[in-house]
């Protein structure tokens, strides 16, 4: 069992921190003040190969596993946490396409998502199905050569600025295996966006309601067969929860490195604050928790690239643990800092804010440990899950 990157992941690991250090941190705090959406940037992270990072080669992706994907998404969040947190969202959506869409349309559509020509958003959360997903209400209705969909989505990350929607709605009856999955252009007749939500973080990405009326979606952009589409989203998600806790290990990572510099830089009571043993044990702690985290989002990125039954599993512990620690390690980073941890001359109050949403989605916290509770009370599971 080796822990360390191999060469590839460096080169993956040092290219991503030069991009965060010179493309995303020199910004940040302006596009979280002005809600910029920094499509050119974006751009430049297409051209690196940042957006299609775990895409197939054959569609102009990099092909790289989850776990290399997880290595590389940590660096970009120590520089901007809600664009690498869109980034993740695209990787996602385009990876659905890559994998469920017809040959002839993947070929159209995902090599311009890969790079980063066109950009995407992933439609599944409804006003009134959040946590409980299978419940959601948008419909396709199949009418020839295509279907009519209609309903509405929430809280849709990009809606307004993307090119490409994959959309779940219900094609049969109720219950998970009545939703289907469809890539849906994001300029049909018919498709209207909310107005742009005021957000606690994530400021640098766009969030909207979008309401869909008679879309004429064609038959031949359904991702996979009618059913499918709810097994769809929970495979992306597998991979969602991974990017995701690892944004929350970046930011964090981000976080412990101001927070260690200023204990040397800051002096109270005649003596640098790294001198008393209070604050010590405190950088000790957030520490020896953020590797913790960043080990076990590892594993299940590992568990999932090697296609383990218990893959599932892994992806909501990693979640729920990485998310919980990512926020409470830049949380402890803004103490340390005292008053200045709390106004926006530092970067700590934006950590946190941005941290605090991992914690809600993806699958909120308390529905990753609906799934690790399932799995732990099956015959068996603690000797398989360790």
């Amino acid at each position: 069992m080796d822990f360390a990157l191999n060469d590839d992941q460096r080169a993956f690991q040092e290219s991503a921190r030069d991009f965060a250090q010179h493309e995303l941190a020199p910004f940040a705090a302006q596009w979280d003040a002005e809600e910029t959406f920094p499509l050119e940037t974006l751009r430049k992270a297409g051209d690196l190969g940042f957006c299609g990072l775990y895409i197939p080669e054959q569609y102009g992706g990099l092909g790289l596993s989850r776990l290399d994907a997880a290595i590389v998404f940590e660096e970009l969040a120590a520089g901007c946490t809600s664009t690498t947190a869109y980034i993740t969202i695209h990787n996602m959506m385009t990876w659905m396409i890559a994998t469920f869409a017809e040959p002839d349309v993947a070929a159209e559509w995902v090599p311009k998502l890969a790079s980063g020509a066109l950009w995407g958003s992933y439609c599944l959360t409804e006003p009134g199905a959040g946590s409980d997903a299978a419940s959601l209400k948008t419909r396709a209705e199949r009418d020839g050569d295509h279907y009519l969909l209609n309903g509405s989505k929430m809280f849709i990350s990009g809606a307004g600025s993307t090119d490409a929607l994959v959309v779940m709605a219900r094609t049969g009856g109720a219950g998970p295996k009545g939703i289907s999955a469809f890539l849906v252009p994001a300029n049909l007749p018919g498709i209207q966006y909310g107005k742009k939500e005021h957000k606690m973080g994530w400021n640098s990405q766009p969030t909207r309601a979008i309401t869909f009326d008679n879309v004429a979606i064609p038959a031949a952009y359904r991702l996979g067969a009618e059913g499918e589409g709810f097994a769809i989203a929970m495979k992306g998600l597998d991979g969602g929860r991974i990017n995701i806790a690892t944004c929350s290990i970046g930011t964090a990572q981000a976080a412990l490195n101001r927070a260690q510099a200023y204990l040397h830089e800051r002096q109270q009571f005649g003596r640098p604050l790294a001198e008393f043993q209070a604050l010590q044990f405190k950088l000790a702690d957030m520490l020896t928790e953020l590797v913790a985290a960043r080990q076990m989002v590892r594993l299940a990125a590992w568990k999932l690239d090697n296609r383990s039954p218990d893959a599932t599993t892994y992806c909501a512990m990693a979640k729920r643990f990485a998310t919980d620690i990512g926020f409470k390690v830049a949380n402890d980073a803004l103490q340390l800092h005292g008053g200045y941890g709390y106004i926006k001359e530092y970067p700590l109050e934006r950590h946190v804010r941005d941290n605090r949403v991992h914690q809600i989605l993806e699958g909120t916290n308390e529905i990753m440990r609906v799934i690790v509770a399932r799995a732990a009370l099956q015959e068996g599971a603690l000797e398989r899950l360790r």
